[in-house]
């Protein structure tokens, strides 16, 4: 166990003297596994070469710029505007409304997008004028802008569920399905921050204007191809008709012939779409190979056995694992990069997890919970920084400010999550 501990630190050092996280986790995962064979340097280098290997070529894992793919073909589409306009004109008229309206967009956005950071600098620019408009102050503009792009990670797809789900060999499926619900109650939490907010500052969100019901209607008629994509990958994927890989193929290939429908690609920006596609891809490729060079070289130490019986000895109540565990995710959020934090403890905390009884489904919700608690917690979260480097005339400390209502909610969606596991495990009891 020690190696382990010693191999943690060194990755962390690396890190704090900005070695890229998916480098510093390689180049540790490579120096200690040669270490447990004997300075083996030729089995260590064989076995990174293999972990690259079998991760290019997963076939699990093409789900992944599929899925990014598809969020760009959607947003240069248009649709995030009409989402945000439909939601506008049912409730923009609430006092709070308009940021309401961004959350509801949000959810509806990270459906066909499976990116938090995508949802955030999307809805930045779509929603945060039309509330700056009607008088919203910066700190409930900024705070739910940052606040509701985490959803794009919790409503299906999902870029994190995909790769916990390869990660851990869990139902990526299922995964989806998991996270509909738990989805649909953190919008209803976040809109409950907006409410709160609102009843404290009335002037930080003054009502807007009223929609009859003829515009309504043709808000949502603009909508409908959103809906009929989302229906279509996840009713496939759920009703068995294909898998999540396949789902992805006919989302992507959906929300191509949509855009070349509406006449908004050109090869230009076809062109834009498939760079952006890879280099998203790249990046998460290349941390997600350092990771599990890192988990070999930790799975060949004693470590997850160790953790497991430290765990197991002291006779706790399992729930209390969790609570524990949960803890050290939030307290890690504050200070590392999501997807990075996750990688590198789920080799760690899943043994303990499965060998005390629980679902794999249910903890892979409560991964992305923690994640999206990351997402907006300072001083790291990654949200915070995109919401502020794409209206710079925000200072940091508004953006924090205008967070921490939203991560109250979030942290008591994962309390709830925690204490009624059916919110995630009862939707995939029916897939097929």
């Amino acid at each position: 166990m020690a190696e382990a501990l010693i191999g943690l630190l060194a990755m962390m050092v690396l890190a704090f003297v900005r070695i890229p996280i998916a480098l510093a986790m390689g180049i540790v995962g490579i120096v200690g596994y040669a270490y447990m064979r004997d300075w083996s340097w030729g089995s260590a280098f064989a076995t990174a070469q293999t972990k690259i290997y079998e991760t290019g070529r997963n076939y699990t894992l093409s789900v992944v710029p599929l899925f990014i793919l598809m969020g760009n073909f959607v947003t240069r589409a248009g649709m995030s505007q009409e989402l945000f306009r439909a939601a506008y004109a049912f409730i923009g008229h609430l006092r709070g409304g308009l940021a309401m309206a961004t959350v509801w967009a949000s959810a509806g956005f990270g459906g066909i997008c499976g990116s938090s950071i995508a949802t955030a600098a999307t809805f930045a620019k779509v929603a945060y004028p039309s509330m700056k408009k009607f008088g919203y102050s910066d700190r409930l503009a900024a705070g739910v802008v940052a606040g509701g792009g985490t959803l794009g990670i919790m409503i299906p797809p999902s870029t994190i569920m995909v790769i916990y789900g390869v990660f851990t060999e869990t139902n990526i499926g299922k995964l989806f399905a998991a996270g509909i619900i738990p989805g649909i109650l953190g919008a209803f939490l976040l809109c409950g921050a907006v409410a709160y907010m609102t009843w404290r500052d009335p002037a930080s969100g003054p009502p807007g204007e009223r929609s009859s019901w003829s515009e309504r209607l043709l808000a949502l008629k603009d909508v409908w191809a959103v809906a009929v994509l989302f229906f279509f990958v996840m009713g496939g994927i759920y009703v068995g008709m294909f898998t999540a890989t396949e789902g992805a193929a006919m989302g992507a290939f959906g929300a191509l012939v949509f855009a070349l429908w509406r006449r908004a690609l050109t090869w230009r920006s076809l062109y834009a779409a498939l760079l952006e596609s890879a280099r998203t891809t790249s990046m998460l490729f290349m941390i997600l190979i350092g990771a599990l060079i890192f988990a070999n070289f930790i799975n060949y130490t004693t470590m997850p056995s160790d953790l497991k019986g430290f765990v197991t000895q002291f006779a706790l109540h399992p729930i209390l694992v969790i609570v524990a565990i949960c803890a050290v995710y939030v307290v890690l959020g504050t200070a590392m990069e999501e997807l990075s934090m996750i990688l590198l403890t789920v080799p760690l905390f899943f043994p303990v997890v499965t060998a005390l009884g629980f679902d794999p489904i249910w903890f892979g919700i409560i991964v992305v919970i923690v994640v999206q608690i990351g997402l907006i917690s300072p001083p790291v979260g990654m949200n915070i920084f995109v919401v502020k480097s794409l209206l710079r005339h925000l200072t940091i400390g508004t953006v924090f400010r205008g967070v921490l209502p939203f991560n109250v909610a979030l942290v008591a969606l994962l309390a709830i999550v925690v204490a009624f596991p059916p919110i995630a495990t009862w939707l995939p009891g029916f897939m097929k």
